[in-house]
């Protein structure tokens, strides 16, 4: 995931978003016994990989269990650094295999602490192959580091290369991460609507030039699995710089995808 900021959240547009003609097609509530692992049947621990997010992803029942009907993704320090040279072992779970969507409405209620080099995310992507060549990302709500702003970003094929093609593609909205919201986002083939708590926080556009849409605007017409994950940062900024002797948690309510009647 990139790391695109803007300050400008004055200038969002904060309107409410109706839900009357979507109906309910996957939910996860994580309604099960403390100490369960994510239901297998939907979701599957993450490779790792060289990614922020995954470079330090485990499967341990440490890092990734249910607990009073939520799901807790934590990131802590790793103690059997002779076993598994990661400094910290991270918690993720995604749905790839198991379920994808393509178009819909996908809420997620969710909650973090406040921590330097805090990373926590829910998303959608997909994994580029033959069949979906083209690399896309929808990013329903991150945190970077100790900051209480949940940022909102689509990443298509040419935002992975070139950031600026007239369109904002990145939007912050200012809220106490820490407390629960549900971060959403309304996908449809024309646009991505990012909503916090209902309201409007943002969108994306597909593009009508047809110079722009050759070079990959608009990569968002493969169904796209789901990834909730907690991790922590790589540096470069200092609300980034991970404190790898820290426990970080984030907690996942529930999880609930909708399309249109």
């Amino acid at each position: 995931m990139l790391f695109l900021f803007s300050a400008d959240t004055a200038s969002i547009v904060r309107n409410v978003i109706d839900d009357v003609d979507y109906v309910l097609i996957f939910s996860d509530e994580f309604n099960m016994p403390n100490g369960s692992r994510p239901d297998t049947a939907t979701w599957s621990c993450p490779p790792r990989s060289n990614a922020g997010w995954n470079r330090w992803v485990s499967d341990s029942s440490a890092v990734t269990f249910i607990k009073n009907g939520k799901l807790v993704c934590r990131a802590i320090p790793n103690k059997s650094l002779s076993a598994d040279s990661a400094r910290m072992l991270t918690g993720a779970v995604f749905t790839r295999h198991k379920f994808e969507f393509r178009y819909g409405k996908i809420e997620v209620r969710m909650k973090t602490n406040l921590r330097v080099g805090n990373f926590p995310a829910a998303w959608l992507r997909t994994w580029q192959t033959s069949e979906q060549p083209l690399y896309s990302e929808i990013d329903i709500m991150e945190v970077f580091g100790n900051r209480k702003i949940s940022a909102h970003t689509a990443h298509s094929q040419l935002t992975m290369s070139r950031k600026k093609h007239g369109q904002r593609n990145t939007f912050n909205y200012s809220c106490d991460v820490t407390k629960w919201h549900v971060y959403g986002v309304i996908w449809t083939p024309e646009n991505i609507v990012w909503t916090v708590d209902g309201v409007k926080v943002g969108e994306y556009r597909k593009s009508a030039d047809p110079v722009l849409l050759a070079e990959g605007q608009w990569s968002f017409d493969y169904p796209l699995f789901i990834v909730l994950n907690q991790s922590v940062g790589m540096g470069g900024y200092d609300y980034f710089m991970p404190q790898t002797n820290k426990v970080y948690e984030t907690l996942f309510d529930w999880v609930r995808v909708y399309q249109k009647k």
